[in-house]
């Protein structure tokens, strides 16, 4: 769900960029030079930067922001357990599936026009977010809003190593593209609860649409244009890798309402649904899961983490506001500024995790952070059940923000490392997808456990069971080979 952006080094190769584009020509970008001609040339690209990584922030702040406007929208929609979970799965179904090929989208058909229309779209789908007369409109809308954001995430780099074709330049320009986007992590929870106070729910998704205009004025111009390639995209393949996701989300979230037939329809279809996207990707000739890539164990059980990982944190956005607004009697402000001991470390942090993974590699952090997190949701699930006064509370998010800030930004170098020779780009984005999904399911599962009401237990066995997914996949990490399996 949330993206903690890497260390900058992870992608300091071209061939780590999801949809990477070679610059074509010694453009004002990419022309290094003294003088006021280069120091001008050096602000536009500075603009062009931001405005990149605007996009990716956009991205991030509606994934954090809208857990705090939960509670206002299930009054003003008359939303069910179920129907808070599909506003929030929506999304997330189709941003995981279609970022298994949305570098391959970007690189068939130009970076620059996979990203610009990618934005353009998430601002317009906003509006139309905020405009949803119902419930239903609104998951549609927000299905929409989940492909939007699939084009928009692997461009965004692409375009960076456009501007920037100088490894040690782009080291830096990655840097900075991560620091501007993960401020959306900190900010989302704290700007959805002003918005939500001012405006109610709509407000959330109308700041989007201002916010994609800046993006759209700041990359216009020949030094992001990238040429068009000639990778075939399997598009049958693709809508069935969103119907695998999808119809086994439908089953968890319909049992979790007890709505038993539903449920099993949904887990009866799993099977035919899955079926079939098997024998579309053994007969394409471009596949969406690369076979190679997924017979390493290095990478399956990072696979394994990235999606326990975003298990936990999706899952605890979606359940702890809840919490908040029932048990603590909490507005919506409060409620965004008592969940910034989980956020912040998102800023603060992988700085540090970048430099312990270059010293150490990527191990030690990796398992520190699942220890961590499998501590703090022990914690929070206490919490809860006790009824704890909010400092308690604050100790276990705290710790899951370390958690998770220690974990995902290693995790990008040990998959990527994993991965045999020549699958980086791939490596990388199966691993957004797998936590996409992980997200997908923390939201079905913990929603479920918990309901729209939380009572403590609900949500303090919602929240153990997110500690028991972290040990688990921590343990499997623990055990996988030193290296990849080619």
């Amino acid at each position: 769900m949330t993206e903690v952006p890497p260390p900058a080094a992870v992608f300091a190769h071209p061939r780590n960029a999801a949809a990477d584009c070679p610059a074509a020509d010694r453009s004002d970008a990419a022309r290094p030079g003294a003088g006021p001609d280069g120091r001008r040339a050096s602000r536009r690209r500075f603009l062009k930067l931001v405005g990149i990584s605007l996009g990716y922030f956009m991205v991030l702040l509606d994934l954090t922001v809208l857990s705090v406007a939960e509670p206002d929208l299930a009054a003003s929609l008359g939303a069910s357990t179920s129907g808070l979970q599909w506003a929030t799965t929506a999304y997330t179904v189709l941003f995981a599936a279609l970022l298994l090929s949305a570098g391959a989208v970007a690189d068939r058909y130009g970076a620059h026009r996979v990203f610009k229309a990618g934005t353009a779209a998430f601002g317009l789908v906003s509006l139309a977010c905020a405009a949803a007369p119902g419930l239903g409109t609104l998951i549609a809308a927000r299905a929409l809003l989940g492909v939007a954001a699939a084009a928009v995430v692997p461009a965004s780099l692409a375009l960076v190593a456009r501007l920037y074709p100088d490894p040690g330049e782009r080291t830096r320009a990655v840097a900075a593209w991560a620091a501007i986007s993960g401020a959306a992590v900190a900010a989302g929870p704290v700007a959805g609860g002003l918005l939500v106070e001012l405006g109610g729910w709509r407000a959330i998704f109308v700041v989007n649409a201002p916010i994609a205009a800046v993006v759209l004025l700041t990359v216009v111009g020949p030094a992001v244009v990238c040429p068009r390639g000639r990778q075939r995209i399997d598009w049958w393949a693709q809508g069935a890798a969103c119907l695998a996701l999808a119809v086994p989300t439908d089953a968890v979230i319909a049992a979790g309402s007890a709505a038993w037939g539903h449920a099993a329809a949904s887990g009866v279809l799993t099977v035919p649904a899955v079926a079939v996207f098997r024998r579309l990707e053994r007969r394409s000739t471009a596949p969406v899961l690369g076979g190679g890539l997924l017979r390493s164990r290095g990478v399956r059980a990072g696979l394994g983490v990235g999606a326990a990982v975003n298990f936990t944190l999706a899952g605890d956005l979606f359940v702890l506001p809840l919490l908040l607004r029932h048990e603590h009697a909490l507005g919506p402000v409060a409620t965004g500024l008592a969940f910034l001991p989980l956020t912040l470390p998102f800023v603060a942090n992988p700085p540090v995790t970048g430099r312990i993974v270059a010293r150490t590699g990527p191990r030690l952090p990796i398992l520190a952070g699942m220890a961590l997190l499998t501590v703090g949701g022990l914690v929070l699930a206490a919490a809860a059940w006790a009824t704890s006064p909010y400092p308690v509370l604050a100790g276990g998010l705290l710790l899951t923000g370390f958690g998770i800030s220690f974990a995902l930004p290693a995790l990008v170098a040990a998959v990527v490392a994993a991965a045999p020779e020549g699958t980086a780009g791939s490596a990388g984005g199966v691993l957004n997808a797998a936590r996409q999904t992980g997200a997908t399911l923390g939201v079905a599962v913990m929603g479920a456990l918990a309901g729209t009401d939380p009572t403590p237990g609900g949500a303090a066995a919602a929240l153990a069971f997110a500690a028991v997914v972290c040990a688990a996949a921590g343990g499997t990490f623990a055990r996988r080979p030193p290296r990849a399996t080619a």
